[in-house]
């Protein structure tokens, strides 16, 4: 059988445990996981206890984040890391260009060269913050046609969420397997190791590398407990390990730079676990959507799925928002998003259909594409959307064409100089919005 075939077959019969952020606990093997204590002096069946921290030991409850893995082998036994070359791979400070005020919009990643797999098909777009700071965030996109076989990828430097645009894809990590389709979001915590394979001949899609504060559920303030995205829809993997000895390539991604080292085994060989360090994946189509039902068009933050809050209340390191199927009601009120300029930048992507602010097609905001509006810059309904919702008949409007997002973030987004020379760089973007006409009429 294939290497996409036996993916597939591997993928349709996963399971998963479910709650965003709860204690979970799993084993691949009865009685591999202890009982009453964490490190026992001898692990069961001769396992190894690790303890692995996405948070320091003494942080509150509430934000500590932490897993137990019971391996065949410790992480420690590996030997010493080396320097590799980054590809297309940047982290921040991003100094390679000064920040831009401009608006500027992309079509899809070209096709990748044969044998591409999902870390060398990582293409770095922008972002801000420090990595060794451990604060802000980077986006990336990814183009894929073939699996990562014997390479296993993890980053130091924050947490990965995957959102797939064209091709599933099987994630194999530490604590188990997930499966994520177009339209699902994946979360990998900071440090966890997994390898990608390929549930189609291509893939292609979105990263969002955030390095500061693991993502959370937003609070729901006065919406009340329930709403947006719902805890027990976020599924987490249950404990499948891999017990091979051949040479397996470890790569990590360490204060910006990726370095490799060649185990002797596969390090995903966790046999049980337990914590609420975890990967998640997330089906966007599950996200109940508020809105209004009276009057005006609510700001964009009603959208959000996860959140990375700051120092600041309200104030989020990096947010991802969702503009997901739904309803327009409004009485008397312009339903596509309104023109605003915003201390926040944002950066937008297209899983598929249209959006309802921009014209779609070539030269458009196309699935795969993305666009940036970073801090202050004015954007808004191109000339053709505004010339349409102003005119449109207001009764009730199904929007369920689209499915796109947001990451938002507190600081300027620079990009790089790969993002800003790129023959996919739209150079016309500006013109979407020329010809919109004076209509004053004292």
């Amino acid at each position: 059988m294939g290497g996409i075939e036996q993916a597939r077959k591997t993928a349709e019969g996963l399971e998963y445990s479910t709650g965003f952020g709860n204690q979970h606990s799993s084993e691949a093997v009865p009685g591999a996981l202890p009982h009453g204590r964490n490190s026992p002096q001898r692990a069961p069946l001769g396992l190894y206890a690790e303890q692995l921290s996405g948070s320091a030991f003494t942080e509150p409850r509430a934000h500590n984040h932490r897993s137990w893995l019971y391996r065949i082998r410790p992480s420690a036994a590996h030997p010493p890391f080396v320097r590799t070359d980054n590809g297309a791979l940047r982290s921040a400070p991003f100094t390679e260009t000064v920040p831009d005020p401009n608006r500027l919009r992309w079509d899809p990643l070209p096709e990748p060269a044969p044998g591409t797999d999902f870390v060398a098909g990582l293409w770095t777009l922008g972002g801000n913050g420090d990595v060794t700071q451990r604060a802000g965030m980077a986006v990336h996109l990814y183009h894929a046609n073939a699996a990562m076989t014997d390479r296993v990828f993890s980053d130091s430097d924050g947490e990965l969420l995957i959102v797939p645009q064209q091709g599933g894809l099987l994630l194999r990590t530490e604590l188990g397997l997930l499966r994520a389709e177009p339209g699902h979001v994946a979360l990998i915590p900071r440090g966890v190791r997994f390898r990608v394979e390929l549930l189609d001949e291509t893939a292609r899609g979105y990263v969002c590398e955030n390095y500061g504060r693991p993502f959370t559920l937003p609070d729901l303030g006065p919406i009340g407990a329930n709403g947006l995205a719902n805890a027990r829809d976020f599924l987490a993997p249950v404990a499948a390990y891999e017990d091979v000895e051949r040479p397996v390539e470890v790569i990590n991604k360490y204060c910006g730079n990726l370095w490799t080292a060649t185990y002797d085994h596969s390090p995903l060989d966790v046999v049980a676990w337990h914590g609420n360090h975890t990967p998640y994946v997330y089906d966007l189509h599950r996200f109940n959507v508020i809105g209004s039902i009276s009057y005006d068009h609510p700001d964009p933050s009603i959208f959000t799925v996860l959140t990375s809050p700051s120092d600041t209340p309200g104030l989020a390191g990096v947010d991802f928002v969702v503009f997901a199927p739904r309803w327009l009601v409004g009485e008397d009120t312009f339903r596509p998003p309104y023109f605003h300029r915003n201390v926040m930048s944002e950066y937008m992507g297209l899983i598929e259909g249209a959006y309802d602010a921009k014209t779609a097609g070539k030269g458009g905001f196309v699935p795969g594409g993305g666009s940036l509006h970073t801090m202050m810059s004015a954007h808004g309904p191109d000339r053709e959307t505004f010339e349409k919702a102003s005119a449109a008949e207001l009764k009730p409007q199904k929007i369920d064409d689209g499915l796109a997002f947001m990451f938002e973030t507190r600081w300027p987004v620079t990009a790089t100089a790969q993002a800003t020379t790129a023959d996919h760089l739209q150079r016309g973007y500006d013109d979407v919005w020329q010809g919109l006409s004076r209509n004053f009429r004292p």
